[in-house]
């Protein structure tokens, strides 16, 4: 209800407010500083045709005008649409690492790639056994670049869970 109220006071005279809007004076130019004034006066004076020369059209330009005609269509796009039921697989897969956490539903693995358990396995083993654990030989174990790894490494790490102890007690030493 409250829609069609605002609708018909919004629609209300309608035709006459924006004939009125239509035929309203258009805005004049802003006002100019003073000493510019002064300056375009004593410019007019001096050489009255370019009062003239400001308000005529000029015929060349309006023919130049009228003989442009803009044909404009959309650019061809360079990547091509694929059938959304034909999806393209990468052609090498590798085995999955490990079969723990109930990964059954994840077959095989395209190269280059891992999993989110693989990564959490590799940063953990990095963070435990970093000699043999390089960088080297997880990307030759899992089919991975070695800048990727090398990355991987550097800006990725797994949580440590720290236990504070109370202090009546006597504290546990971590590894």
């Amino acid at each position: 209800m409250g829609a069609a109220v605002s609708r018909a006071i919004r629609n209300f005279n309608l035709e006459n407010r924006a004939e009125r809007e239509i035929s309203k004076m258009k805005p004049s130019p802003a006002p100019r500083h003073p000493s510019t004034k002064s300056l375009l006066r004593e410019q007019m004076s001096h050489h009255p045709e370019i009062k003239g020369e400001v308000a005529r059209k000029d015929d060349k330009l309006l023919s130049f005008l009228r003989d442009v005609y803009v044909d404009s269509k959309d650019p061809v796009s360079s990547v091509k649409v694929t059938d959304a039921g034909k999806r393209q697989e990468p052609k090498e897969f590798r085995l999955v690492k490990g079969q723990d956490f109930n990964m059954m539903s994840i077959k095989n693995i395209p190269k280059g790639k891992i999993s989110i358990v693989e990564a959490l396995t590799l940063l953990n083993n990095h963070k435990l056994y970093p000699e043999t654990w390089t960088a080297e030989k997880i990307a030759e174990e899992y089919c991975l670049e070695q800048k990727d790894v090398k990355s991987l490494l550097k800006y990725f790490v797994t949580f440590e869970v720290k236990i504070i102890p109370p202090e009546d007690k006597k504290a546990i030493p971590s590894k």
